[in-house]
């Protein structure tokens, strides 16, 4: 009897779960938030619902993106799939954007209308978003920058911006309910004006997002005091003579580093590619975050101007 050795399962990494995890809470609230908000008539807890039901479509895509961009490199891709997590946060931000110029249009719209009758079990509904999110927050940005993910990081600023709308619904419900309390149908108003800020607060949040997903699909270079130390690690290599040139680009959830450096001409190839693998290792162990170093070596001569 012939007995074969089962290959273990494959473990999703934390940053997958954690976009799991988004995924369903997003799928869970807006399922609450739309059936609580229509049966009760509570119209910013549906504007909330509506925007969740967006944040489903974000996280899907999020999850998506983080997925394509732990693949390995390959002939099409040599570089990796890293910015496919970019584009996932570019996502997110679009989706940002179209939600903070619904909740806006929306607010402004029940300015003009009668308000519903104020119940409390909206506001439950809106204190469980508001907590629920306000955890989700933390964790998936404990984990999205722990494991350089951009695209959780942008579902973390999702979730952020979500704990903005369930602040203003919590709000709103309850001036709603003290103004019902001490006949006051002015307090009931005090929902859409909270949804104005809310909307403002989002907008500027996805205009951040996109602006630095931009800056990595347009490769915008790291930081200057990141290359500075980049150099400094470089100089610790006694052959380097000279650092010719020095560039690091985004790539998603690594950084690719370009160097081109002069070291003494006499020497073989054998020790110039043992100078490259030290420069390598010096940077990647410095830098974790550092996927990829490309080392040019050029001849350097006594007669040289440095």
């Amino acid at each position: 009897m012939s007995s074969q050795t089962a290959k273990p399962a494959k473990k999703f990494s934390p940053a997958i779960w954690g976009a799991w995890i988004s995924l369903l809470s997003n799928l869970a609230l807006t399922v609450m938030k739309l059936g609580v908000g229509m049966l009760f008539g509570s119209q910013v807890l549906v504007a909330d619902g509506v925007h969740n039901a967006g944040d489903v479509i974000a996280s899907g895509a999020t999850l998506s993106s983080m997925r394509i961009s732990n693949r390995p490199a390959d002939e099409d891709h040599p570089y990796g799939h890293g910015k496919a997590e970019v584009l996932g946060a570019a996502l997110v931000a679009i989706i940002l954007a179209l939600a903070s110029v619904y909740m806006a249009v929306h607010s402004i719209q029940m300015l003009f209308q009668e308000p519903a009758a104020p119940h409390i079990l909206p506001l439950v509904a809106a204190f469980v978003s508001l907590f629920w999110k306000l955890i989700l927050y933390f964790y998936t940005i404990r984990i999205g920058r722990e494991a350089g993910s951009k695209g959780l990081i942008a579902t973390a600023n999702d979730h952020l911006a979500d704990v903005y709308a369930s602040a203003a619904a919590v709000l709103g419900i309850m001036l709603s309910l003290i103004g019902e309390q001490i006949s006051s149908p002015y307090l009931a108003y005090g929902d859409p004006i909270a949804g104005i800020i809310v909307s403002l607060l989002v907008m500027r949040l996805a205009y951040t997002m996109g602006r630095e997903s931009l800056d990595v699909l347009m490769e915008h270079s790291v930081d200057l005091d990141i290359l500075k130390d980049y150099a400094a690690l470089i100089r610790t290599i006694p052959e380097v003579k000279r650092i010719d040139r020095l560039r690091g680009r985004n790539h998603g959830h690594y950084i690719i580093v370009d160097i081109r450096v002069s070291i003494p001409g006499y020497l073989t190839i054998q020790e110039g590619h043992d100078i490259g693998r030290a420069i390598k290792k010096v940077i990647t162990k410095a830098h974790p975050d550092v996927g990829e170093v490309l080392v040019h070596l050029n001849p350097w001569y006594e007669t040289d101007v440095t």
